[in-house]
């Protein structure tokens, strides 16, 4: 999940302290309960001395960490962090070699508002580097996808523009057709001046749920 809240940096350590403390209270969750439960649902190994450091103030608590509190304990999120962003995971090649995008620890990379005509949970954004899907996607823009596995190519995704990743490691934001044979892709380009890729290997595909242009994504 690489779904967030607005940011932690938007309150104080204090402040998030002094939230944790209550949602332990209200719910009569112990650090080491929570600890175990948060285990299951961020990337990130908590354990009780890590809630400890949480509840005293000296660590701080993630986006994605927040949101998994407030689940569990099911305590409200503070006012200020109620609207929901999502994880740039990284950079996206459309023409440009990228390699793969994952350029940050899972969850950890820069946040941008969740679009609201989507859920955060699974959501990935990416950004465009590259001229080829122009006039279309512009780099600089913003891609939103979800990966429905950790590796492969649906079928349902062949066809539409995607996001994926080669077997070289390089990221991709293409058009995915089918090859001359099974587990072969053809990766095209909108601009009809830029070079198309054929019978090209891939370790997953997954269809662009949503574009935001560069000047209208909100940044957090």
């Amino acid at each position: 999940m690489l779904c967030g809240i607005m940011a932690a940096k938007t309150l104080p350590y204090s402040s998030l302290n002094v939230w944790l403390t209550s949602a332990l209270n209200a719910s009569g969750m112990s650090q080491a309960a929570l600890a175990e439960e948060l285990n299951g649902m961020v990337p990130k190994q908590v354990d009780r001395s890590v809630v400890n450091k949480m509840v005293l103030g000296s660590r701080k608590i993630s986006a994605e960490e927040m949101l998994s509190i407030s689940e569990i304990t099911g305590f409200p999120l503070p006012n200020e962090m109620h609207r929901p962003t999502v994880a740039i995971a990284g950079a996206v090649g459309a023409g440009a070699m990228v390699p793969v995008f994952d350029a940050y620890e899972k969850g950890d990379g820069p946040q941008v508002e969740c679009p609201p005509q989507l859920s955060p949970h699974g959501i990935v954004a990416v950004e465009i580097v590259g001229d080829s899907m122009e006039p279309i996607y512009s780099a600089g823009d913003l891609l939103f996808y979800t990966r429905e596995g950790a590796e492969g190519v649906p079928t349902d995704v062949i066809g539409h523009r995607c996001v994926c990743e080669d077997m070289n490691g390089m990221g991709w934001v293409k058009q995915v057709r089918a090859g001359s044979e099974p587990g072969l892709f053809n990766l095209i380009s909108l601009n009809p001046g830029a070079d198309n890729q054929h019978d090209v290997k891939l370790n997953w595909a997954a269809r662009v749920r949503m574009h935001i242009p560069a000047d209208m994504a909100r940044r957090v």
